[in-house]
């Protein structure tokens, strides 16, 4: 897999300008003290389909070539990334087919289907959903876009640090939550370059 700098998130960022939120800065007394830090959260669940999936998932489809575009796009995820990928394939006109294991929650599935994205259901115990979603890319011709391992995917979720860093420029530290590493690997990639002294352990 390619790797990734401050360039290509300042890219993301410039793509991104406009199409998404830049998410609020704030901070807690109580949690403060209860730390004896000052701690800035940035709010993510403000951003637009609640999470910051669409970052990656729109700069994604806006690097997709016309031709990508037109044959339409596969994502995989329970919720976040579903409807991160329904949202930006509406955006940018994409077709979106969506593989979605049949116990995921009702309200991420209805949210996915109604940014118009169509759903399919999967099986977590006994399929394999990447394997699945290689498949439809085979039969369709459609472009997969996946949760975290990729490198405009990483690049979009980036921005998010990127945006905190540019209103909190003195940063120690930098926490994020850590699933399949995609936002952690643009944050610690934008903080590397910017505010180095958060990269070190």
């Amino acid at each position: 897999m390619s790797s990734i700098g401050i360039e290509d998130i300042r890219a993301a960022a410039s793509r991104l300008k406009g199409r998404i939120h830049r998410t609020p800065v704030i901070t807690t007394r109580s949690f403060d003290e209860r730390c004896e830090q000052q701690v800035f959260f940035k709010c993510e669940n403000l951003q637009r389909a609640g999470a910051f999936k669409i970052r990656g998932a729109l700069n994604k489809l806006l690097s997709l070539s016309d031709e990508e575009r037109r044959r339409g796009v596969v994502g995989f995820s329970s919720g976040n990334h579903a409807q991160g990928v329904a949202l930006a394939a509406r955006l940018t006109g994409v077709s979106a087919v969506i593989l979605m294991p049949t116990d995921a929650p009702a309200l991420k599935v209805s949210a996915t289907r109604g940014y118009g994205a169509e759903v399919i259901f999967y099986d977590r115990q006994t399929e394999d959903r990447e394997e699945r979603a290689r498949d439809l890319v085979a039969r369709t011709g459609r472009v997969l876009v996946p949760p975290y391992d990729d490198p405009a995917i990483m690049a979009g979720q980036g921005t998010a640090a990127l945006e905190l860093l540019e209103d909190v420029p003195e940063l120690d530290a930098l926490v994020t939550p850590m699933g399949g590493g995609g936002l952690m690997a643009g944050c610690s990639t934008a903080a590397r370059a910017l505010r180095p002294c958060c990269s070190q352990p």
